[in-house]
């Protein structure tokens, strides 16, 4: 057997907050990806009843030297050369940030082209929702590090703190903070009463839009990077990517409001996960960097 002819490491390294009842954080990342295809190691930052939108929740955060120490034996793992990838998310304390940030650049040292996806989770329109110390470890400690990361408008707002109420802004910030591949959620749209993903590199940019739902159960984001993730280690590209994550993501939300479920309902729509039917409205945007040399 050559070298081309071994497969590459598909396992993913799934980092972030686990709930008992509900599609948000690890739930809904580790199911999406292990429906297309993917092991997952998943590893819990924080473990609550529900997500706390529904109310009080008891909150469990472990302790941070079991966490560092946990990463540690994750990183010695002898089976660490089956990992591809690693998506961070919601994190219980600043040090955790630091914990992860030693695991993403010991998997790295040792295989360059393992993907880190940063997804930080840190706020929405209502402000950051996690202490400050929180969000800027990820900023200054998980952001340098990533391949790909997933903000929402509203966190990309706080990274780069600036008011980002057009494609253009949002272009501009993503390309300011840093990653090479940035994906921001609830991105302003060009179409009325849509709402838009923006995929940001360093020399193209795509906006996929839909209608808009009110009230969307919690869980989008971390569907979003899970799916996303998972397109681009299937070799789709990046515009590719991004149309059939949105449309699956979005095929799923529409599908949950229609039944008035008050979560994402994605064992119920696993189908959509894999082969979406859901229209998305693709654009091509004149990336900044065109203008500049203009």
């Amino acid at each position: 057997m050559s070298l081309q002819d071994i497969p590459a490491p598909r396992a993913v390294i799934v980092i972030s907050s686990h709930v008992a009842r509900g599609s948000v954080g690890n739930r809904a990342a580790v199911f999406a990806l292990e429906t297309l295809g993917h092991p997952v190691w998943a590893v819990p930052t924080v473990i609550l009843p529900w997500h706390p939108g529904h109310g009080r929740a008891t909150r469990i955060v472990p302790d941070d030297a079991a966490f560092s120490a946990l990463i540690d034996d994750l990183e010695g793992a002898p089976w660490a050369g089956e990992v591809g990838a690693i998506l961070s998310g919601y994190l219980g304390s600043a040090a955790q940030a630091e914990s992860v940030a030693r695991l993403v650049s010991s998997l790295k040292g040792r295989n360059p082209a393992l993907r880190y996806v940063c997804d930080p989770v840190i706020g929405d329109s209502g402000g950051l929702y996690v202490p400050a110390a929180l969000a800027a470890a990820i900023r200054d400690r998980l952001l340098p590090l990533a391949d790909i990361a997933t903000p929402n408008r509203f966190e990309l707002q706080w990274i780069v703190q600036a008011q980002l109420d057009t494609p253009r802004a949002v272009m501009e910030a993503a390309l300011m903070a840093g990653p090479p591949m940035m994906l921001v959620t609830s991105a302003p749209a060009m179409m009325a009463g849509g709402i838009g993903n923006l995929l940001v590199t360093p020399s193209h940019a795509w906006l996929a839009e839909h209608r808009m739902i009110e009230r969307p159960p919690n869980g989008l984001g971390d569907l979003t990077a899970a799916v996303f993730l998972a397109r681009l280690m299937a070799g789709e590209k990046p515009d590719k990517a991004l149309q059939t994550t949105t449309a699956s993501v979005f095929e799923i939300l529409a599908r949950t409001a229609k039944r008035g479920g008050d979560e994402l309902q994605i064992e119920t729509d696993a189908g959509s996960l894999s082969h979406p039917m859901a229209m998305v409205h693709m654009r091509h945007l004149t990336h900044p960097s065109r203008d500049r040399r203009a």
